[in-house]
């Protein structure tokens, strides 16, 4: 078989999406099928002494999560609180990149991913998405996953459950046209979870993650001080958030350079999340 004759992970997700509909599955936020343990290795994180993050009036501190409750086959479960950390054996990690994609940065990102051969998982806004479709595609043929952020990025708790819905779906069926497949995660704006935001999440087949480690990356503290964030915070099942797009994100894409190989040199096994089907 020639190689353009190969078929690309898009277009197996858009076969997958026309053969079983854009509805999701229950599941958990487990690693997905394959994934190994990392080789054991001293931890990445930094000095014991350094104060923890204080949470930012900008990104809300998220919820703290739990275990995801027993459902009814095919349903997805309407949470209290955002999932915050990934199960499984090993010292994993999930890196998530949020409110892009955006041309100036999402690139050099992927770029630096694909050379260390690692997954990650960006929450997009519909209103980026829709502007750059080719970077979507790149990340379906690259292997990482896309999660609903939201049409315009707005404070949930403030509107209506139809503009909430509105704001959902036009994200996930844009997600859907571009990426290949109906998001299974999603992520509120600002870490600003309520109740009609995990029910209507929940009718749209997506599960709610937020974080467990804050690189503050959008206040632009410098490459250093996110550098510091990700190995003070490293530990076995973190997700840890920064941003692709939503202002200058030149110091994101230079932190990522620099802490991705150290992450992966203390042994550490960067995957994302899979939900599997009960």
């Amino acid at each position: 078989m020639k190689k353009d004759q190969l078929p690309t992970r898009r277009r197996v997700l858009l076969a997958g999406a026309a053969a079983v509909g854009a509805a999701g599955t229950a599941g958990v936020f487990a690693l997905g099928p394959g994934e190994k343990a990392a080789r054991s290795a001293a931890p990445a994180a930094g000095p014991a002494a350094r104060r923890p993050l204080k949470p930012s009036a900008y990104r809300l501190q998220p919820l703290t999560g739990y275990g995801p409750p027993r459902a009814a086959p095919g349903r997805t479960p309407v949470r209290r609180r955002p999932l915050l950390s990934v199960s499984g054996l090993g010292r994993t990690m999930v890196l998530t990149f949020d409110d892009g994609p955006d041309p100036r940065y999402t690139p050099d990102i992927l770029d630096t991913l694909r050379a260390y051969d690692v997954p990650a998982m960006f929450f997009v806004c519909g209103q980026m998405a829709a502007a750059h479709p080719g970077l979507l595609e790149r990340m379906a043929d690259e292997g990482h996953i896309v999660g609903n952020h939201t049409w315009s990025h707005p404070l949930l708790t403030r509107l209506t459950h139809a503009r909430i819905r509105s704001e959902m779906e036009r994200t996930s069926a844009i997600v859907e046209q571009t990426y290949g497949e109906w998001p299974r995660w999603f992520r509120a704006p600002y870490g600003a979870w309520n109740r009609a935001a995990f029910q209507i999440g929940a009718e749209l087949g997506m599960e709610p993650l937020a974080w467990t480690v804050d690189t503050l990356d959008w206040t632009e503290p410098g490459t250093r001080t996110i550098v510091d964030r990700v190995a003070d915070g490293a530990a076995p099942g973190v997700v840890v958030l920064s941003h692709d797009a939503g202002g200058d994100r030149s110091q994101s894409v230079r932190a990522l350079r620099r802490y991705l190989p150290r992450l992966l040199d203390a042994g550490y096994h960067i995957t994302v999340p899979r939900r599997h089907q009960v």
